[in-house]
């Protein structure tokens, strides 16, 4: 199994374009250029569903993206981080409920 290595966009292209040449044959392009098959893989999933786009490295770039949003996009994203916080106080909450309840019936047993 060969581990992955570092590859810039240009060399992800060529490795997709040669597997996609050679009938989908990812055993023999991940040994070919030295990367994983998995990534073969996961590369020519990614150029056809986005094309060249799809196999830029993405990593890191979330305060870039963030900062091209709309403002309703902006609002959109907020209202989900402030719905998972409400979710997960509700839950922090029926459990300290639980225990309170729990600690009530250890006292009533005494």
């Amino acid at each position: 199994m060969t581990k992955g290595r570092k590859t810039t966009l240009q060399e992800r292209i060529e490795i997709v374009q040669y597997t996609i040449a050679n009938e989908r044959n990812y055993h023999e392009a991940a040994k070919k250029y030295n990367v994983s098959y998995q990534q073969v893989y996961s590369w020519i999933r990614k150029y056809e569903k986005d094309g060249k786009q799809g196999l830029q490295d993405r990593r890191g770039k979330t305060l870039e993206s963030k900062a091209s949003l709309t403002e309703e996009e902006k609002l959109q994203l907020r209202i989900k981080e402030l719905e998972h916080r409400n979710q997960y106080l509700e839950a922090e909450n029926g459990l300290l409920k639980k225990l309170k309840e729990i600690e009530r019936g250890m006292g009533q047993r005494d």
